[in-house]
């Protein structure tokens, strides 16, 4: 225990605080992250309190949306500093589990979301959204809140999770939160420690060319060739591999050669070791 926010190691623990928290008339809301937390988690937990009167977070590295157990090893860590950062968000407690305690042994089980999953990132990491979509499932059954938020900037993660929550009958509502950005732009991130001094000075353009993207598919210029063109200048700018910059459809990510309602501009790129991903609404 911290000053004003609980810390939960196990399930029947977690869900003792939550049996009380309803027995008080409290609204429950929830945050998942993997720990790492900057000012976009401090920004979920806000957004939940909108909805719901005691917030939690958990703060799990899930081993199983990562490629290999190196990026396991290396995720970004802090625990303490995530302490402060969510009690001073208004948070009220943490489930912070052990890897046993969410994948006991002799664990067999995935959930899957097929279409929503297949393109962009999912093209790019084969099974990360498998990974997500069970260990999400497991956390809001094991929590059962009224609210959880989960940001924007992962926007196709986001989409997944509410059609999980649909097909599976989880009573749960998925509350978005727009994306926050550092002062100049770029999307906040855990992976931008990542960054050297050099590419953090770099990384910032990668929104304003999805404004201008953007501003070009408003003036009916073809989405194809927009995104041959700023695909282009990312890399000429200095960006390593651009997985995709593409134009789709909100509701089922199907790819779009105009602007529709609604609609979504995407975009993933590497810079030295960091994946930096972005997006906005068209």
């Amino acid at each position: 225990m911290t000053s004003g926010i609980e810390v939960i190691q196990s399930i029947e623990a977690l869900r003792r605080t939550i049996t009380q928290a309803r027995r008080d008339g409290h609204r429950i809301g929830y945050v998942p992250t993997m720990g790492g937390l900057h000012q976009g988690h401090a920004a979920l937990v806000e957004k939940g309190l909108e909805r719901a009167n005691f917030v939690g977070a958990s703060i799990f590295v899930n081993p199983k949306q990562f490629d290999n157990s190196d990026e396991v090893a290396t995720y970004p860590a802090g625990f303490e500093d995530d302490l402060a950062l969510l009690e001073a968000a208004g948070a009220r407690f943490v489930f912070a589990p052990e890897q046993d305690e969410i994948y006991p042994q002799g664990f067999d089980t995935s959930v899957t979301v097929d279409d929503l999953a297949a393109p962009l990132c999912g093209a790019h990491r084969p099974g990360h959204f498998d990974g997500v979509s069970t260990v999400v499932t497991k956390l809001l059954m094991q929590c059962m809140p009224d609210v959880a938020v989960f940001g924007e900037k992962d926007f196709q993660q986001l989409r997944i999770i509410q059609k999980l929550v649909q097909d599976l009958d989880i009573p749960v509502e998925i509350l978005p939160c727009p994306t926050v950005r550092e002062t100049d732009g770029l999307a906040c991130s855990s992976r931008n420690r990542y960054l050297t001094e050099a590419e953090r000075a770099l990384a910032p353009m990668l929104n304003p060319k999805l404004v201008e993207a953007r501003e070009a598919l408003i003036r009916r210029e073809p989405a194809a060739s927009v995104s041959r063109n700023v695909i282009a200048q990312l890399t000429d700018a200095g960006f390593g591999s651009v997985e995709y910059f593409e134009l789709r459809a909100e509701d089922d990510l199907r790819l779009l050669t105009a602007p529709g309602a609604p609609a979504r501009l995407f975009a993933a790129a590497w810079l030295g070791e960091a994946r930096l991903i972005d997006n906005l609404p068209v």
